[in-house]
């Protein structure tokens, strides 16, 4: 039997001569069922993508996890992408617990929040004044209000695949858990909510060129992932960041980076400085917060002084800058040095190579993705370019890849249109290992396949 086995209270992984044990993922999913939606607090984590069935995670340390029954998994989830150093890493796991005995949360300014905003300034030149919060959504929601504050127009543009949380007026046509369910639209969201919300293709510069022609001076902002990771890894191609640039700064929009996935990601100044493109307004968040919710947005001053108590756009919240997370935030942006991404980008290339390659020798219709240490297996025989391409992939070959490697304890996103995020805290051994156990689930799909 290939995949779950449900055997009474005990489900089991049956394979390559050894038995994986699922008995208490199995007992709290029945649980967590009852109490929460679908058992989980974010969907894409339900596994129902995958057709399978989540372990449940009790601890993580460098590149591993451990699930509730003792199994241990190569991880290329990373927490959704914070993990940019690995799990628990000393460093900032010592910062979170200095911090921790001097209080939990004061709801009043700290030493460590301006020090936060300054390394960030300093990191992302684009960012001349920054706000903290909790999460990417409210990043990117706080960055649409003060584009439209700020402007005094209402139109804004989207790319259909990109996914820039679950922000009212943004849940059209996204990507990430939304395409996962089939779902880009989510009920609830009234339909004036996104009557001034235009979505286009992603990577389309014409379509972009002929929307700024004809809303001109209605178009508040465009908002875009410069790297899309949530139809799995799509880069811009060559031209079209530099359009959206082009053409904002001639109608007066402004240009929004979410870079909330690849924010310190992908270099240290973000996406913005591996493309060389300075946007007006920047959400931040994952890598920022080291694994505690922690998150922000931030731009040009003369926008961000409109942000209240300064100016008449108001964004507020009880947790912002906790001390917990800020101090996670200084010591993981500590570790962003020119030798970190030296690595990861070896690590990555090696990882990525070694996937194509085993694509190919199996026959299978695979192609990899990558941009720094985000990349995507896709089950398709062409590039992915935009939202219309990811749609097109095998998503029951990448559920049985996905079970497959489950069971030779690589974790992976559950969900064809995630990226997978590679970490400092993987090596070589970790990547070999994930690159034989592709090849050889690859196989098994090339003989199922007949």
């Amino acid at each position: 039997m290939h995949g779950y086995v449900a055997n009474g209270p005990v489900l089991r992984l049956r394979r390559y001569g050894q038995e994986m044990e699922f008995t208490r993922s199995f007992e709290l999913l029945n649980e967590a069922e009852k109490l929460l939606p679908g058992g989980v607090n974010s969907p894409v984590r339900a596994f129902r993508a995958v057709e399978g069935t989540p372990p449940f995670i009790v601890r993580a340390e460098g590149c591993r996890l451990t699930d509730a029954d003792g199994n241990e998994f190569i991880d290329y989830v990373g927490s959704w992408g914070p993990m940019l150093f690995g799990h628990a890493r000393t460093e900032v796991v010592r910062a979170v617990q200095e911090a921790a005995a001097d209080g939990l949360s004061f709801g009043a300014p700290t030493a460590r929040e301006v020090a936060l905003a300054r390394r960030i300034t300093r990191m992302i030149p684009s960012v001349e004044m920054v706000r903290l919060v909790n999460s990417g959504t409210e990043a990117t929601m706080s960055a649409i209000r003060l584009a439209r504050g700020f402007t005094g127009r209402a139109k804004v543009v989207k790319f259909e695949g990109c996914y820039h949380g679950h922000v009212d007026a943004l849940l059209a046509r996204a990507g990430s858990g939304a395409a996962t369910f089939g779902t880009p639209d989510s009920a609830g969201v009234p339909p004036g909510t996104v009557a001034d919300t235009v979505c286009l293709p992603y990577n389309d510069a014409g379509a972009f060129r002929k929307v700024c022609d004809s809303l001109g001076e209605d178009l508040a902002c465009v908002i875009v992932e410069p790297v899309a990771g949530n139809m799995g890894c799509v880069p811009p191609d060559a031209g079209f960041l530099e359009t959206l640039r082009e053409m904002t700064e001639d109608v007066g929009a402004l240009l929004i980076f979410d870079e909330v996935m690849t924010g310190f990601r992908l270099a240290p100044g973000g996406a913005q400085e591996l493309f060389g493109i300075r946007p007006d307004l920047t959400a931040l968040g994952k890598v920022l917060g080291g694994g505690l919710p922690l998150a922000a947005y931030g731009g040009r001053a003369d926008i961000m002084r409109q942000v209240a108590p300064e100016g008449p756009v108001y964004q507020a919240g009880t947790l912002s800058g906790n001390p917990l997370a800020t101090a996670a935030g200084l010591a993981q942006l500590e570790l962003c040095t020119p030798e970190a991404y030296e690595y990861l980008e070896e690590l990555s290339t090696r990882l990525a190579t070694g996937l194509q390659e085993a694509a190919e020798y199996t026959g299978i219709s695979a192609r990899v993705q990558r941009v720094g240490s985000m990349l995507t297996l896709f089950f398709t025989d062409r590039p992915v370019r935009n939202f219309q391409d990811a749609l097109s992939c095998d998503r029951r070959a990448f559920a049985r890849f996905h079970r497959l490697m489950l069971e030779r304890c690589i974790y992976l996103p559950p969900s064809q249109f995630e990226a997978w995020f590679v970490s400092t805290a993987h090596d070589r051994a970790a990547v070999d290992q994930t690159v034989e156990a592709a090849a050889a689930s690859l196989r098994d799909l090339a003989v199922e396949a007949g």
